[in-house]
């Protein structure tokens, strides 16, 4: 069965840094382009960066361009997301997927808290 598992999350300050892994198994990763969404508490979804499949392209969305760094490792399936300058509005539950969502399922995420 298909499983994502995030991890890496925590507490940081302001200025601070994490490393985010999403570890994927039961489908094959290597031909998927890949994504990291956060969803904040009370506020709908939104999606973070994506990287495609063979990791030669990535994208971002404009709040986190210059911080964040999408990568991915294919022979040990897992997914990373490096964050920088890390700001009180990144504090968020992440999760992984793929592109479009097309496994028809969700991991449990990981919580990001940034706070001072």
């Amino acid at each position: 069965q298909v499983q994502l598992v995030e991890s890496g999350g925590g507490l940081v300050q302001p200025g601070g840094s994490l490393r985010l892994s999403c570890a994927a198994s039961g489908f094959t990763f290597s031909r998927y382009s890949m994504t990291w969404y956060r969803q904040a508490p009370g506020k709908e979804r939104e999606w973070v960066a994506v990287i495609t499949s063979a990791g030669r392209s990535t994208n971002y969305a404009d709040s986190v361009k210059g911080r964040f760094t999408i990568s991915r490792d294919n022979a040990k399936n897992t997914l990373y997301l490096q964050m920088n300058s890390l700001k009180p509005e990144d504090t968020a539950v992440y999760y992984c997927n793929t592109l479009g969502e097309t496994l028809g399922a969700w991991g449990q995420g990981t919580l990001v808290t940034v706070s001072s």
